[in-house]
């Protein structure tokens, strides 16, 4: 019986076997390690990639395509939304220090799911992911463009990033209305250690109003903080590089009082 697409999922299935080929080729499964796909859907890529692996697991929300995939004796099928999976849980099952993550992800709850998996970082060998080409545009970006932005900031924080691979509508079934692209993450090895959940609020606040100069947002949040040493504010919020950004959390972080022992 065919499988009708789900908008509600954002499912858009992988047909061309050129294109198919390409991918798993970029992700070069090895056997024996210990993969993990996000929305395997018709096993486009899931076939290809569990027979160079041997085993691979797979996070499936759409009960019907679960109940398929739990047919193939080589999968291990967790029928769940990929942001209630705990990593750390999985990995453990695994019995893996590290973790192999790919997929192609859902167009509606791409960003949602990277920021999901950066609180598991620490467990991620590397992540292929096939994302709507804006937003991977959005993922590399560099300082002083439109598409640089929180995205950005927050990943390259963590990750070493490239587009590897450029996937047209026709590829799929049904065509999405967008190019998509496949992205490699490879978490880096020393990444400067800061409050994550610091630089989030202030990155947040910085491009709440990109159009406008810093001194309006960051700059008055930076005062309510009783922020001492200088910033400049006399610029827009993408004119300010990833390590600028990391470096006034770092600040903020070491002049915060500290907490009286109990």
């Amino acid at each position: 019986m065919k499988h009708i697409a789900r908008k509600r999922f954002g499912q858009h299935f992988l047909t061309d076997g050129f294109m198919i080929e390409a991918i798993v080729d970029a992700i070069a499964p090895k056997p024996g390690q210990a993969m993990v796909e996000i929305g395997p859907g018709l096993a486009a890529l899931t076939q290809p990639l569990v027979e160079r692996l041997g085993q691979l697991t797979v996070i499936e929300l759409d009960r019907d395509l679960a109940t398929r995939l739990r047919a193939h004796p080589q999968l291990r099928v967790l029928e769940s939304d990929v942001l209630r999976v705990n990593f750390a849980d999985l990995a453990q099952q695994l019995a893996a220090t590290k973790l192999r993550v790919v997929g192609n992800l859902p167009y509606n709850i791409s960003t949602p799911i990277l920021f999901h998996l950066l609180n598991f970082i620490d467990l991620i060998e590397d992540q292929h992911f096939m994302l709507q080409k804006e937003v991977i545009d959005r993922m590399v970006a560099r300082p002083c463009t439109a598409a640089y932005g929180r995205l950005s900031v927050m990943l390259q924080w963590r990750y070493a990033m490239e587009n590897v691979l450029l996937v047209p509508p026709e590829s799929f079934e049904p065509p999405p209305r967008v190019n998509s692209a496949v992205v490699r993450m490879v978490p880096l090895q020393s990444p400067v250690a800061v409050d994550g959940p610091l630089l989030s609020e202030l990155v947040q606040v910085a491009f709440s109003q990109r159009r406008k100069l810093l001194r309006h947002t960051l700059g008055q949040w930076l005062q309510e903080k009783a922020y001492a040493d200088s910033f400049d504010v006399q610029r827009r919020a993408e004119e300010v590089p990833v390590a600028q950004y990391l470096d006034l959390a770092l600040k903020l972080a070491q002049q915060r009082p500290p907490t009286n022992a109990a």
